[in-house]
């Protein structure tokens, strides 16, 4: 992978920048800001690229991961045949149209193509046409996705004792916790405990946190409910958890591109 180029192999770059801004891109989808458009060298492809390919949900509904071969501008892109996480190679033929995505220096671009061709020899890969327009997104310091992780909260001593809230938005460094009002004051240290889900391997985190903020908001002042938002700081995160953290959002985010926040 060119170290200019980074998708889900984000996991195994410690020093990958945090997250990317609000809206991973996908062509033609309503947003609050719209995305910008660029031109084909803006996204400084390098054979061997990692990209994430959207196929026909005739074909499959799971989002896959190609390498680029190459390109010619003008003429043609080649990535290698996009297989199922169960080692099942996707059938595309010629005039399928796909969504190409991918993150590149500060910015993630996203464009739809059609396959030109398919070929088997001497391996198996695709021609897909050059697009006609890209739209991108640029990469901020640290990206928030959506979540409803169930979380287990421990706060200062002289507060209740152990609560359960949810983690209903969450970054590399920080989560908005949706919890009872008596959980904690800003300005407490508290400790979190909650599991993460990568790949469909589950991972336990417990990461001491201060609280930076207390508010409402109409949503929750409508529904009648109890609950207040906490706006957390994760503290002296360990190097292994703040990749574990950081893996997450991107996938949330490849997976779910609606969900950042």
């Amino acid at each position: 992978m060119s170290s200019n180029t980074v998708a889900l192999d984000a996991m195994e770059t410690p020093e990958f920048a945090d997250s990317v801004s609000d809206g991973a891109v996908t062509p033609g989808a309503k947003k609050s800001a719209p995305d910008v458009g660029f031109h084909f060298e803006a996204m400084n492809l390098k054979p061997g690229d990692r990209m994430q390919i959207q196929v026909p949900s005739k074909l499959s509904d799971e989002r896959c991961f190609v390498r680029l071969i190459g390109f010619l501008p003008g003429h043609s892109i080649l990535i290698t045949t996009p297989t199922t996480a169960s080692n099942v190679r996707l059938q595309l033929i010629e005039d399928d149209q796909v969504v190409m995505r991918i993150f590149s220096r500060q910015q993630a671009f996203a464009f739809s193509s059609d396959v030109l061709r398919t070929c088997k020899l001497p391996y198996s890969y695709l021609h897909i046409s050059v697009p006609k327009a890209i739209e991108g997104t640029v990469i901020r310091k640290a990206a928030r996705v959506k979540t409803k992780i169930i979380v287990k909260v421990n706060a200062d001593e002289g507060r209740a004792a152990e609560q359960t809230g949810v983690i209903s938005n969450l970054s590399a460094n920080g989560a908005l916790l949706d919890g009872r009002k008596n959980i904690a004051e800003v300005g407490d240290t508290i400790q979190t405990t909650f599991n993460l889900k990568l790949h469909n391997v589950e991972t336990r985190l417990s990461l001491r946190a201060i609280v930076r903020a207390a508010f409402d908001d109409d949503t929750l002042r409508q529904s009648g409910t109890s609950l207040t938002h906490f706006g957390l700081e994760f503290l002296d995160l360990q190097p292994n958890d703040h990749m574990i953290l950081q893996s997450m959002v991107y996938q949330k985010m490849i997976e779910e591109p609606l969900s950042l926040v």
